[in-house]
């Protein structure tokens, strides 16, 4: 395998809209040295995850239950437990709290999404993996993140250290940057920074050594690629749009933000 060019720490690789060419893609992935996380957002799709992981050197897996995307779903310790013990899984998530689409009895919903978050929290520090985390506001606030970072931040108070993870697909600001550097979290954001400038300053802003380039493919695909669907392949795109904004060479962001997912995933 060639030295490993690029690392997108959140993509959905085993995610149904990659089944016509999944392998086709995985083996491109190889021959061009970029590795990839596939992340987990319930039991179900956790389980693809490690199986896909497991077939590929260079696929990671994180298990764990997005807080919207299966409502019905507890957080079952025992069986998370069994799936998180393969040595190809990097991380617990995504997990955290999505306040974006909440419209009936949202004090109870917020409270299950809290419930959730916490037991995760708890596995993760348990289990000595980092977490993954989702964050989504509703519109025009930061409600999301004040709430999960009032989490996170008593948590650390007893954990310390062993509380870590990185927040993926920022959409904070930079008072909220602030507030997960000052944790130890990372921030990753995704193909969205080449078609928007409202993240321009909080990339300026976040240290280099602290955020990751990612795709969330099939997801918000970059420019030039809008309107196709996303791969791992253009997380360069944003590597490049990091380093333009930041004013810095490409090859010293892209080497940067490889060390950052070894660091922070143990990959």
């Amino acid at each position: 395998m060639k030295q490993h060019s690029f690392f997108d720490v959140h993509s959905h690789i085993h995610d149904k809209a990659f089944d016509e060419d999944r392998e086709k893609l995985i083996l491109e992935m190889e021959s061009y040295g970029l590795r990839t996380i596939t992340v987990g957002t319930d039991f179900e799709e956790s389980k693809k995850a490690v199986a896909l992981a497991e077939k590929y050197e260079h696929v990671y897996a994180t298990v764990g239950l997005h807080p919207a995307d299966n409502p019905k779903e507890e957080f079952d310790i025992k069986k998370y437990t069994e799936l998180s013990k393969h040595k190809k899984v990097v991380a617990i998530g995504e997990c955290g709290l999505d306040y974006f689409r909440l419209k009936d009895d949202i004090e109870n919903e917020k409270k299950r999404q809290k419930k959730i978050f916490k037991e995760q929290i708890e596995f993760a520090v348990k289990i000595d993996k980092p977490l993954m985390l989702h964050g989504r506001p509703s519109k025009g606030s930061m409600d999301a993140y004040e709430d999960m970072l009032g989490i996170l931040e008593s948590e650390h108070k007893k954990h310390g250290k062993k509380l870590r993870g990185n927040a993926h697909f920022f959409v904070g600001n930079i008072e909220i940057a602030k507030r997960f550097i000052d944790i130890g979290f990372t921030m990753s954001f995704s193909g969205v920074i080449t078609f928007t400038h409202d993240y321009d300053d909080v990339v300026r802003f976040i240290p280099l050594n602290m955020m990751h380039a990612e795709t969330d493919s099939p997801y918000a695909t970059p420019v030039p690629f809008r309107g196709q669907r996303n791969t791992p392949m253009y997380v360069q795109e944003t590597v490049a749009r990091i380093a333009v904004l930041r004013e810095q060479h490409i090859e010293e962001v892209r080497i940067q933000l490889l060390e950052n997912a070894k660091r922070v995933f143990g990959v």
